[in-house]
């Protein structure tokens, strides 16, 4: 079952099920994960994917940790710690990396000092998941320049930080 607690404005979505599907936060949030996953997850804030948990998905987040499965690729913008008996299978993009006994890492690492302020890049189809609107909005916005993003090679491509800036932006609108 998912449950939520809010204390001083705090949001914590702590996951004991079995899921399925895309969860994407565009606020910040500690999300906790006991269960199993699979899917997309795209989340802001704190991640974490406890001991028993097995999750089969491409992971994008601020803070993460892991001490359970995981099969896929991680960006953590800000940091990620993995913690024994963590087993990951994928490639791991961050700036900052801790690593404890009895973790086991299959994949490539890429770490950069400067990583805070460097991008993820989202495409046209990740963007509508992400805003939940249709890919066909996101593309007449993007055309339009009501949403920022570039025509690259055919496709379009979306800084996910100009992205959630915008989200800000709109969101002062109202």
């Amino acid at each position: 079952m998912a449950k939520k607690n809010t204390e001083l404005q705090e949001k914590i979505l702590d996951v004991d099920a079995s899921m399925q599907g895309t969860i994407s936060f565009k606020d910040p949030v500690n999300l906790r994960i006991n269960g199993s996953f699979e899917g997309k997850l795209d989340t802001r804030g704190n991640l974490t994917i406890g001991e028993n948990a097995k999750v089969t998905a491409n992971i994008n987040g601020d803070n993460i940790t892991i001490a359970g499965k995981v099969t896929g690729d991680i960006v953590a913008t800000k940091s990620l710690s993995v913690l024994g008996p963590a087993t990951i299978r994928g490639n791991l993009r961050t700036p900052r990396l801790s690593v404890t006994d009895g973790a086991v890492l299959e994949g490539n690492i890429s770490m950069s000092g400067a990583f805070e302020g460097s991008e993820v890049y989202l495409t046209l189809k990740d963007v509508a998941q992400y805003l939940e609107v249709e890919a066909k909005v996101i593309e007449e916005w993007a055309q339009s320049r009501k949403i920022p993003g570039r025509f690259e090679n055919g496709t379009w491509v979306f800084s996910k930080n100009e992205v959630d800036a915008w989200i800000q932006q709109e969101r002062a609108r109202v």
